[in-house]
Parts: C-alpha cells; structure tokens; sequence
C-alpha cells in the first residue's frame, strides 16, 4: 500500500492539462467505440470474427460494449480511473490480437495499440489532479482534518 501512495504522490506532483485532456480523449473514443459496437452489431462480429469459435463470444461482446460505455464516462470525469483503465486493458489486447490475426487494419491497429498504451499508462500513474478521485480524495482529508480539530 506504502508503494501506491508514494505513487499517487509523484502522479500528482507531476500532472499536466495534456495529460488530462488524453484521458478525456480516451474516454470520449471507448463511448464512441461502445456505441458504434452497441448500435452495429455486424461491424463487431467481423472484428469477433477471429474469436468466433470460442465459448461465450456473446458474453464478450456485452462485456466490451457494457466496459466501453460506463468506462469512457468514468474515465472523462477521472472517477475510478485505474479500475475503469483495468477494465479496458484486457479488451484492448483481445482488439490489437483481433486486427493481427484477421487481417492487419492499420488504422484500427494503430488506434488499439494507442488506446492501450493510454490505458496502462492511467492504470499505473491514475487520474492526476483535475479529476473527480483527486477531488474525493481532497473532500475525505477535510473532513478528516475538520473532526479532528473539533
């Protein structure tokens, strides 16, 4: 836990406007992503097409479109940043393997390969300051100064 919170420190310390706006941006791209899956279900069984023959493709398919969706607008706002980023990391491996093993898409590949490494990269450094979980977080040790003072 020690590691977690130096962690957090040093994301804090050194987060800047760009790196918010990415995670707008990202977000913004899984609603997308979500939606044109959600509201074009051909389109996602031709990038599912590698995949077909594996047990509980459907389930896979309302996982993606459900972890898309609710992540993209968690991730715009910076609320459950690492678990929405954790969500998103294994679809994102299933999309770069999908545009390797069907058919290399070089513009779909490369927008994988990005979203990806967004991914991790919020997964491991978190939301940064301008965002709802550094917001919370600020709340909590107020509240927590404010009952020990009284």
């Amino acid at each position: 836990m020690g590691w977690l919170k130096t962690r957090n420190q040093w994301a804090r310390a050194h987060s800047y406007i760009w790196i918010d706006l990415i995670r707008i941006g990202l977000g913004l791209l899984l609603i997308v992503k979500g939606v044109e899956f959600m509201s074009n279900p051909e389109q996602f069984n031709l990038v599912m097409k590698p995949f077909k023959n594996w047990p509980g493709s459907w389930a896979i398919m309302h996982y993606v479109i459900s972890a898309h969706f609710v992540g993209g607008f968690f991730l715009i706002f910076g609320l459950f940043t690492r678990w929405s980023s954790a969500f998103q990391i294994p679809i994102l491996i299933g999309a770069v393997l999908a545009n390797l093993l069907g058919g290399i898409n070089s513009v779909e590949l490369i927008l994988a390969l990005a979203t990806l490494a967004a991914s991790i990269y919020f997964f491991y450094n978190g939301p940064g300051k301008r965002s709802a979980d550094s917001y919370l977080k600020i709340l909590t040790v107020r509240e927590k100064d404010q009952r020990i003072v009284i």
